[in-house]
C-alpha cells in the first residue's frame, strides 16, 4: 500500500528516536576553554562572553572542581598577564599566571586533561602571534618562544600542549623541544586549520589580545580556501601533532569534514567565543529556544566529524545529559 517507506514510524515517540539517532554527544566529547588572570583580585565575568570568567587561581579551582563534576574531562587555559612586552615573555616565564595555575591545579590532584593554549597574542604588547620585525611577524625567530613556552608549561603541569599560533614549522619545532627534555609522552594537539575569522572577537575581549595594528590574515588562513586546511593538517601530522583542530566550527563544518575525511588522528573543532556570544545574545532577546539551539549547534559539529569539541558551552551541556 502506498507509501511503502513511511520513516515517520522511527520518529513516533522519544523512545523511538532515541533507539534509532545516528549522532551522539557526550561529556567525554568536551574541552572546556577557561580564562586565569592575574590583573585583578577577583574573578571577573566577561561582558561579550555571558556566563564566562576571568578566573583567579583561586576561583580557577573552584570551576575546576565543578568541571570535573558535570563529568567533562578536559580544560584548556588561557592566561592574561599583568605585564606585556614585545617578547611574550611571560608566556614561558617560570612564574607566569598559567604556569601558576597548572601547578596548583596539578596540586589539587584534578582527574582532568590540563590542556595548554601556546600562542603569543595574549602576552605581547603588540597583540600578534609572534616576533615583530619591519611591522611583520617573522615565522621562524617565533618558532624558538613557541617551543620555550611549551617546555614551561610542561614542566608546571601540562599534560598536551596546543599550539594556535599558526607558524609554519611551529609542531616540529614544540615536539623536538619537548623531546629535548624526555617528555616524548606529551601530545600535541595543533590547531592545524585555524581561519582568520570574526568570530573571535568576544575572545580578544577577555583575553585582551587584538593586535595592537594590522590583523592576523598574514598568518591565519584564508576563510574562503578548504584545500589548503587539508594540507595544514596533513603538514601538522608529518611534524609530529597527535591531534588536529580546525577554528572556528559552524561557518567550517564542510573542512572539518574534509579534514576528518583526509587524516587518521583524531579532529577537534573550536565551538569559539562569536558562536557561543551568538547564541547567547539571540536567547537574551528571547529570539531562539537557547537550550534546543546548543543542542543542535553541537550535534552538527560531532555529525561534520569532530572526534573532539572545545566549547564554552562544554560544563552545563555536561549536567544536562547526566
Amino acid at each position: 500500500m502506498f507509501p511503502t517507506h513511511r520513516p515517520r514510524r522511527l520518529r513516533r515517540s522519544d523512545a523511538m528516536r532515541d533507539l534509532v539517532r545516528e549522532t551522539h554527544i557526550r561529556a567525554d566529547d568536551f574541552i572546556y576553554p577557561m580564562f586565569v588572570q592575574e590583573t585583578s583580585k577577583e574573578a571577573e565575568p566577561i561582558p561579550s562572553m555571558p556566563g564566562q570568567m576571568r578566573h583567579t587561581i583561586d576561583s580557577l579551582l573552584a570551576a575546576a572542581e565543578e568541571t570535573v563534576e558535570a563529568g567533562v574531562k578536559a580544560i584548556m587555559l588561557f592566561g592574561i598577564p599583568a605585564e606585556k612586552d614585545e617578547a611574550g615573555s611571560q608566556a614561558f616565564a617560570e612564574d607566569g599566571i598559567v604556569q601558576r595555575a597548572f601547578r596548583a591545579l596539578k596540586d589539587r590532584g584534578f582527574p582532568l586533561e590540563l590542556i595548554a593554549d601556546v600562542c603569543m597574542c595574549e602576552y605581547t604588547s603588540h597583540g600578534h602571534c609572534g616576533v615583530i620585525r619591519e611591522g611583520d611577524v617573522h615565522n621562524d625567530p617565533t618558532l624558538d618562544l613557541l617551543a620555550k613556552t611549551a617546555v614551561s608549561q610542561v614542566q608546571a603541569g601540562a599534560d598536551v600542549v596546543a599550539p594556535s599560533d599558526m607558524m609554519d614549522g611551529r609542531v616540529a619545532a614544540i615536539r623536538k623541544a619537548l623531546d629535548g627534555i624526555g617528555r616524548e609522552d606529551v601530545p600535541i594537539l595543533s590547531y592545524a586549520v585555524k581561519y582568520a575569522s570574526a568570530f573571535y572577537g568576544p575572545f580578544r575581549d577577555a583575553a585582551d589580545s587584538a593586535p595592537q595594528f594590522g590583523d592576523r590574515r598574514s598568518y591565519q588562513m584564508d576563510p574562503p580556501n578548504v584545500r589548503e586546511g587539508i594540507k595544514e593538517a596533513l603538514a601538522d601530522i608529518e611534524e609530529g601533532a597527535d591531534i588536529v583542530m580546525v577554528k572556528p566550527a559552524l561557518a567550517y563544518l564542510d573542512v572539518i569534514r574534509a579534514v576528518k575525511e583526509r587524516t587518521h588522528v583524531p579532529v577537534a573543532a573550536y565551538n569559539v567565543s562569536g558562536e557561543y556570544a551568538m547564541i547567547e545574545f539571540a536567547a537574551k532577546a528571547g529570539v531562539l529556544d537557547r537550550e534546543r539551539i546548543i543542542g543542535e549547534v553541537l550535534v552538527s559539529i560531532k555529525r561534520a566529524g569532530a572526534d573532539l569539541i572545545f566549547t564554552y558551552h562544554a560544563v552545563e551541556v555536561a549536567r544536562w545529559l547526566k
